[in-house]
């Protein structure tokens, strides 16, 4: 076991993250684990992260001091993570192992030979058997059974109250879990929240199935009548998009409905500045990153009243929150502010306000603190 450092002290970290921002399926938690973690590198910590390889990236990379490395596709990936990390650590290559507990287990307490910290996005459970075909969603929901035992005794950061709620029903201790709220990147607009903006929707996320997006067009079917020229944006890519995309038409609103697959943090911003609402039908997330994300351009956000946007949307100030898949309660609430300049003013004062307690340097804090507390917590614990 190396020496406790001190809390100043930079560390030797290895993060186990399935994806990495080159990934092609990366999403909010790629985001949040890499912004922090570029921080701490440029403060200078060593940061190595251990991912998947995904089509047409290199297997070695050094992407904003972090250096990240590819171990192959997921059939090899997860053996190789834990027989590296075992050997790695044991060597005394790492302080400390921080796992990115959002997807399939790594189970890296039971190998690692110096402390873990696992930072939990959220865990899937029950939804994932609507993302995925059943045996593996099968195989995911029986994986996080075994969490409870596994990290019960670990540093755990989780990104909303919500998030740490359910570690704690699942078993972990609750003075072991810790809330730090994911930052965002302002964008370098002029946000004027008092201009009146045209009758746009929009929705920013992956297009995957369990982010509900269907119920956002059926929604835009229902406000046909009233709000005829209202747009809708589909704002992001995923492999639910085809699907997206026939639905529209089926429904009649293809005309109406602009898909616009990915686009850079300019275009985004400048697109939620002629928005007048975001909304988030997911099922389920971590905190909601693309809630804040569209507060800071003064877009308030309708939102399912789900775990993690209940955190991230305060009902009735910055948005609205509604019943999971209630198509009436989101059009009716689409339609309030489409309807209503004061109140959408109102709400858009209010978003960009609260946009702005989330910083990405008080996160990468925060996470130093829970580093160096996750060594002096396993100074004198358990022989590893």
């Amino acid at each position: 076991m190396n020496p406790v450092a001190d809390a100043r002290d930079p560390l030797r970290v290895l993060v186990l993250n399935e994806r990495d921002p080159r990934h092609p399926r990366a999403g909010g938690a790629e985001v949040h684990v890499h912004e922090i973690f570029r921080r701490l590198a440029a403060r200078g910590w060593s940061i190595t992260q251990w991912s998947a390889g995904g089509s047409g990236t290199a297997a070695h990379e050094r992407l904003d001091d972090v250096e990240i490395h590819r171990l192959g596709g997921l059939l090899r990936y997860y053996p190789k993570v834990a027989f590296e990390t075992r050997r790695q650590t044991r060597a005394g290559r790492f302080d400390v192992v921080v796992e990115c507990l959002n997807k399939v287990p790594f189970y890296s307490p039971l190998y690692a030979r110096v402390p873990v910290l696992a930072i939990c996005h959220h865990l899937f459970g029950e939804v994932a058997f609507q993302q995925v075909a059943w045996p593996v969603a099968a195989a995911v929901w029986t994986a996080e059974r075994g969490i409870p035992l596994c990290y019960r005794d670990c540093e755990t950061v989780a990104i909303s109250a919500s998030s740490r709620d359910e570690l704690v029903a699942r078993g972990l201790r609750p003075e072991r879990v810790r809330v730090s709220h994911c930052g965002i990147e302002r964008p370098g607009l002029c946000v004027d929240v008092d201009a009146a903006r045209p009758p746009r929707v929009a929705y920013l996320g992956r297009l995957e199935p369990y982010k509900n997006v269907d119920v956002l067009l059926r929604a835009m079917v229902k406000l046909g009548d009233r709000f005829p020229q209202a747009e809708l944006l589909v704002i992001g890519q995923g492999s639910a998009r085809a699907e997206l995309e026939s639905l529209a038409a089926s429904l009649g609103i293809a005309k109406r409905t602009r898909f616009t697959g990915f686009v850079s943090d300019e275009e985004r911003g400048r697109l939620l500045l002629g928005t007048r609402v975001c909304v988030c039908p997911s099922e389920k997330e971590g905190w909601g990153l693309t809630v804040i994300e569209s507060n800071a351009t003064g877009t308030p956000v309708v939102a399912t009243d789900a775990p993690g946007l209940r955190d991230s949307v305060r009902d009735g100030e910055t948005g609205f929150l509604v019943p999971t898949r209630d198509v009436d309660a989101f059009a009716a609430r689409i339609g309030e502010l489409l309807a209503d300049d004061a109140l959408a003013a109102r709400m858009s004062r209010n978003a960009l306000e609260w946009s702005k307690r989330f910083d990405w340097e008080v996160a990468a804090d925060e996470m130093a603190d829970a580093l160096h507390d996750a060594l002096g917590n396993d100074a004198g614990g358990s022989p590893r």
